[in-house]
């Protein structure tokens, strides 16, 4: 099977036997698993004993073999086995005198390099990307220009040369609220830099979530550690955040009341958990949606309970005018005059700091941080999550969770967790507060893109300084390890190092420098609530699915994953040409 070997043991041992167990590279501090009892020789035919057995491909693994009678550990072997390889260990006596036992690993059939789909994938784009580059290029040619007008309309040729090409006009947004003004003549004030890093992150989370060609690093990382699925949801609280600073001191310029801006924060946020629950709940695989297995936390629930917290903090604190601050500090001018905001955030983290390490956790240890199962050798098999589980298994019910959490397939955890759960929802909150920091520095210094830039790149060293104390620069051995599960703070600072950075350098070539549209980004960045409901609602529909030659093939399944992300981006471009937006 996919991300899988096969490996042959050849026992030449007199009885009584071995017994084989593996312990992934993945899995920190757990029990070796049992794989199979491997037979003693028969001396009379010599002929050995021999044990079949499929190991797993994505990590390496740690292999020990011990006598099925006293338990004695003969040897272990550490390999990284290919996938579809065909190999045996060989297990003998070099002496029979001194009884030394060697292990030799033979590589029968040499793996495939599942890796080669990917690369193949990137020269295709690229090569597509080359495409549209050249063609723009050409088009600016006027010989060039004209002709393919020509081609295309004869009767519009004028019309369509002194034309904008159909660049969509405020006035004919379909849409709950006017369209972007980036495409006014007052564009200038919009960012498309955050349109292009929100739909950025949510190409990438469209490309995992259908499955991003069942590669482990476009998975959940099972407990501690980043992939690349770990990356997007943070980053789209971060710009959710930021849109918040932008949006709202933008409507009281307007002349909204706090009022009315209050009830449209609340309206959106009810509208977006009601969508998490009802639309995309996870839960519709067991069957017919009923309270009996109605799945409460999910993606847009945390997104519209975190915008309604951050949104009516801001909304506090943010007056109808951005001028500058007259202080003693006027370098913190976006930090100062917002203290009491500061000191909310500060209390919401120490209350996450208190529950997780303080909270009495029945049969466990306080403070504890791991994934159960088979972790941590076993010890706390029920423990998973620690309080930030057992909070949600005490409110809400296991029923009511997300019943199969990336940690049940490394450390095997049987219980529910879910990682969109009560106690992460505080970090979230802290994530969009940190990107409501970046919208409020492109308020405060508007028209400086250089005060601009270098004040993200002072956020985003802090954010690095603090992930790397608390972390100790470890995977597993930091004060608080990085943790998309339990959405640790050191996942937020670490996201959000990462999140300042990247829209620092978007900003620059977007918005300051004008070298990228931003586009495809830009245009699901701008349709993103239709196109992450309609990927997730459409999911198992053709043309995003379809029944495949092989379904263990990576090179198949990233074929379908990435012809569907392509799909959205194209049904997203095609309504920004329409001028159709879809916000809440």
């Amino acid at each position: 099977r996919m991300d899988q070997a096969l490996l042959l043991v050849r026992n030449e041992l007199p009885a009584p036997g071995l017994n084989l167990a593996a312990r992934s590279g993945s899995c920190h501090q757990c029990l070796y698993q049992f794989l199979a009892f491997v037979p003693p020789s028969n001396e009379s035919l010599r002929k050995p004993g021999t044990a079949s057995v499929m190991v797993d491909t994505q990590h390496p693994l740690t292999l020990l073999l011990n006598s099925s009678v006293g338990d004695r550990d003969l040897c272990k072997v550490q390999y990284h086995f290919g996938e579809f390889g065909n190999y045996s260990l060989v297990v003998k006596t070099l002496s029979t005198s001194t009884q030394t036992v060697s292990c030799d690993l033979i590589i029968n059939e040499g793996p495939i390099n599942s890796y080669l789909p990917i690369l193949f994938a990137f020269l295709v784009y690229m090569g597509i990307l080359a495409l549209l580059i050249a063609g723009r290029l050409l088009m600016k040619i006027d010989p060039v220009r004209n002709w393919v007008y020509k081609k295309l309309n004869p009767r519009a040729t004028d019309r369509m040369i002194n034309s904008e090409l159909g660049s969509p006009s405020t006035a004919d947004s379909m849409n709950c609220d006017p369209a972007p003004q980036s495409w006014s003549t007052g564009s200038r004030q919009r960012l498309r830099s955050l349109d292009t890093f929100r739909g950025l992150s949510l190409v990438i989370m469209v490309f995992v979530n259908y499955g991003g060609g069942k590669y482990w690093f476009f998975k959940h990382e099972s407990w501690n550690g980043l992939t690349v699925a770990d990356l997007v949801f943070p980053w789209f609280v971060f710009i959710m955040g930021t849109s918040i600073a932008l949006a709202l001191g933008s409507m009281l310029r307007w002349g909204s009341s706090k009022w009315k801006v209050l009830r449209k924060i609340i309206w959106r946020s009810f509208v977006l958990i009601l969508l998490g629950i009802i639309v995309v709940n996870p839960n519709y695989c067991l069957g017919p949606l009923s309270w009996d297995n109605l799945r409460i936390p999910g993606v847009l629930q945390r997104l519209g309970f975190t915008y309604l917290v951050v949104a009516a903090l801001e909304l506090l604190f943010t007056r109808a005018d951005s001028g500058t601050w007259e202080g003693r500090f006027p370098a913190l001018q976006d930090i100062l005059p917002y203290w009491p905001q500061w000191i909310f955030i500060l209390v919401l983290e120490t209350i996450w700091l208190c529950l997780t390490f303080l909270l009495p956790v029945p049969d466990c240890p306080r403070g504890y941080l791991g994934p159960g199962g088979i972790g941590d050798f076993g010890k706390y098999p029920n423990c998973t999550g620690g309080a930030a589980g057992y909070i949600d298994r005490l409110l809400l019910g296991e029923n009511h969770m997300y019943q199969h959490p990336s940690s049940g397939v490394v450390y095997q955890s049987t219980m529910p967790y879910d990682p969109e759960g009560i106690l992460g929802t505080i970090n979230s909150i802290v994530m969009a507060f940190l990107g409501l920091q970046a919208g409020r520095i492109t308020l405060f210094y508007k028209d400086q893109p250089k005060q601009i830039m270098s004040r993200f790149i002072i956020w985003g060293t802090v954010m690095g300084v603090i992930s790397a104390i608390l972390t100790k620069c470890s995977k597993e051995e930091g004060f608080i390890p990085i943790n998309k599960n339990l959405w640790s703070i050191s996942y937020v600072t670490t996201m959000s190092c990462f999140a300042f950075i990247l829209l620092l350098l978007i900003y620059y070539l977007v918005d300051v420098k004008k070298w990228w549209s931003g586009a495809p980004f830009l245009y699901p960045g701008m349709n993103s609530i239709l196109v992450y409901i309609g990927h997730q609602v459409f999911a198992n529909y053709f043309p995003f699915k379809w029944k495949m030659q092989d379904s263990q093939s990576h090179a198949e399944h990233l074929t379908q994953n990435l012809i569907a992300t392509t799909l959205w981006v194209i049904i997203s471009y095609i309504l920004y040409r329409r001028r159709i937006f879809w916000k809440i």
